[in-house]
């Protein structure tokens, strides 16, 4: 419980954040007084921040453990609340958006390696649930700003109760230390030559890991155009859209992240079909009600395959690397989500949206076939690290099972 509480406020507090964010977004675009177009560009600026921070804060996390994933969390929301108030020009929100994106990349890669810790020290699904606990966060936000903004406040309101949330977070998360509670040695510094022979496992996990966040974000950021493009739903109701793939994440996640047995290489599996298929529906669907049941089976069957990658691939890793290997997979997997809403884009232009949802059925296809094959190779390779003295060995930890 001492580790899995402040995991659970972090990824909590990260989810109100984007949550608060998507719901925002309309209020900040029109006081920043930008275009459609400036906004995308501007857009960028967060995966242009959150990229080289992801990489720089694994070894942060090693030396500090909670407090840095505290630090960043705060800031993370202090960010959000100076993009509400302080971004009047397109210069001024992409500036804050390069520091949102920045400081919630490196919550990110913190909030995965104490959920990682946690499920260690704790023998259950933690990572599973903590993405389940995103995903409400995403909800209950997203809903809570709508009525902030309906009665009339100011949406920094809502950013403000993100920092509330991200205060007693980092509360929580300040005295936790990634090798607590283990049977592992005092950390060691990281032989040269066994580190870089992580790295290979260790980005080909994230490789597919992006393919599985590149579907995500795929159908939460293209969902409620396909309803008014597609099938004329009206603006009001296209915003069902993402509420019921965040909605139907987070029941998934919870009800996954409370069976302890299932396997990881079938969860894969299956997740990576069922969001081909949801997918597929959805690109030949004539009604709002087919649309949005192709939406709730890819939801479901994408909601699984990131969580169960990161548990796969980092499960034995030693506690005082976690933070530089969940690094490296997070970071690489991070492209995937900044590019799948732009693959859709690039296709829906070429040959209809459609088909560009197609297009994500394919990628879900490919990663039926490799995902459980690179994650368990993956999770072999770096499970035996080199140790702090010569000739010792270390068994081997078997793959997880959910």
């Amino acid at each position: 419980m001492a580790h899995t509480r402040p995991t659970y406020l972090a990824f909590a507090a990260f989810g109100s954040l984007w949550g608060a964010w998507g719901a925002a977004l309309p209020a900040v675009r029109d006081a920043a007084g930008v275009s459609e177009g400036q906004l995308g560009t501007a857009l960028l600026c967060i995966g242009a921040g959150a990229l080289p921070a992801m990489l720089l804060t694994g070894r942060a996390v090693d030396r500090f453990g909670g407090r840095v994933v505290a630090i960043t969390l705060v800031l993370m929301a202090s960010c959000g609340m100076a993009v509400a108030t302080a971004a009047r020009s397109g210069a001024s929100l992409a500036v804050l958006l390069l520091l949102l994106g920045a400081t919630s990349g490196a919550a990110d890669v913190g909030n995965n390696a104490v959920a990682g810790a946690a499920e260690r020290i704790a023998g259950r699904a933690v990572v599973t649930r903590a993405h389940g606990v995103f995903s409400a966060g995403v909800v209950v936000a997203s809903l809570v700003t709508g009525g902030i903004e309906a009665a009339g406040l100011p949406v920094v309101v809502a950013f403000g109760l993100v920092l509330a949330a991200s205060l007693v977070a980092g509360r929580a998360l300040w005295p936790v230390r990634l090798t607590a509670g283990t049977e592992e040695p005092a950390p060691v510094a990281v032989p040269g030559r066994r580190s870089a022979s992580w790295v290979l496992p260790l980005v080909a996990a994230g490789a597919v890991a992006a393919l599985a966040l590149a579907v995500e974000n795929a159908h939460q950021s293209w969902g409620a155009v396909f309803l008014a493009d597609q099938l004329s739903v009206g603006s009001g109701l296209t915003a069902v859209a993402p509420a019921v793939f965040a909605g139907v994440t987070a029941a998934t996640r919870f009800a996954v992240g409370a069976s302890e047995r299932l396997p990881a290489g079938a969860l894969l599996t299956v997740g990576a079909v069922a969001a081909a298929a949801g997918s597929t529906l959805l690109a030949r669907s004539s009604t709002p009600v087919a649309a949005l049941a192709g939406m709730a089976l890819a939801a479901a069957g994408t909601s699984v395959l990131f969580p169960t990658l990161l548990r796969a691939t980092l499960h034995g890793v030693r506690p005082e690397f976690r933070g530089r290997a969940t690094s490296a997979v997070a970071t690489t997997a991070y492209l995937g989500f900044v590019l799948g809403p732009v693959y859709v884009g690039g296709l829906a232009d070429a040959a209809g949206l459609r088909s560009a949802v197609l297009g994500v059925a394919a990628l879900a296809g490919v990663l039926a076939v490799v995902a459980w094959p690179v994650a368990r190779w993956a999770g072999r390779a770096v499970a035996t690290p080199a140790v702090s003295s010569p000739g010792a060995r270390r068994p081997r930890r078997p793959v997880p099972r959910t």
